[in-house]
């Protein structure tokens, strides 16, 4: 069993210094390098066009990310759309909720927010408002559940991409020697098989976070050594943090 020294974890470096992945290098004496494989990318107002949404139309958007919010204006300021006062807001969480104060004035009895992140949150508030024309404001990667649960509830609904996922690609001069690989998503194990065809796992531990994630490494033949959330570790850090010591121990 190989020693752990250097961890890639495939997420943007955490703001705070105070987040358990620092704990987790300094218990273990090990560096963990943050550089995402995949970014977010805004679709331009000519492609989006394509899609022949008129978002005008619409008396009520949903969120379900930051990233969603930030397309969403950005793509009504590049066409001129000027969403009036009586639009509704339907977002999965408090987080996306509040940062909609960065481009609307903020007003409870317009805004929805659910408490888990998930779309069946809001369901009772959907159920208030169903004759709102909903538009469900998506990334290019599969919403077919999110859709059809409003579907479901009869509502008439419209799923909007605008931005998309791409591979975050590494340069010829950057290293790749790394121990251990973290994904939180399939789009990056997508990446990584793009950027390196010949990507031999061998002694490299591979962890991924969630069904999707650890469905997509096994897909791609390759070993899953960490997979979270799970029955002793609720967090990849946690996940990470067992699992270094249960490999200390077995040296």
């Amino acid at each position: 069993m190989v020693s752990i020294k250097k961890i890639l974890v495939s997420q943007p470096k955490p703001a705070s210094d105070k987040s358990p992945y620092f704990d987790v290098a300094r218990k273990h004496n090990v560096e963990i390098v943050f550089r995402p494989f995949i970014k977010i990318e805004g679709l331009s107002s000519r492609d989006f066009r394509k899609q022949r949404i008129n978002i005008s139309d619409f008396t009520a958007i949903i969120f379900t990310a930051r990233t969603a919010v930030d397309n969403f204006f950005r793509l009504c300021e590049e066409m001129r759309v000027t969403m009036p006062d009586t639009t509704k807001y339907f977002c999965t969480n408090e987080a996306v909720a509040l940062y909609l104060q960065k481009y609307i004035v903020y007003r409870k009895r317009k805004i929805f927010v659910g408490t888990t992140g998930k779309l069946a949150d809001l369901m009772p508030y959907f159920t208030r408002h169903k004759n709102e024309n909903y538009l469900l404001v998506v990334s290019d990667v599969s919403h077919s559940e999110d859709v059809k649960i409003l579907q479901d509830a009869k509502l008439k609904v419209t799923r909007a991409v605008m931005y998309r996922t791409v591979s975050n690609d590494f340069t010829e001069d950057e290293p790749f020697d790394y121990d251990m690989l973290v994904f939180f998503s399939p789009q990056g194990i997508e990446s990584l098989l793009k950027n390196f065809p010949t990507f031999d796992q061998k002694d490299i531990a591979i962890a991924a976070f969630g069904v999707n994630s650890c469905k997509a490494v096994t897909d791609a033949g390759l070993r899953l050594d960490i997979n979270a959330p799970n029955e002793k570790a609720r967090s990849m850090a946690e996940a990470i943090d067992i699992y270094l010591t249960e490999t200390n121990t077995a040296k």
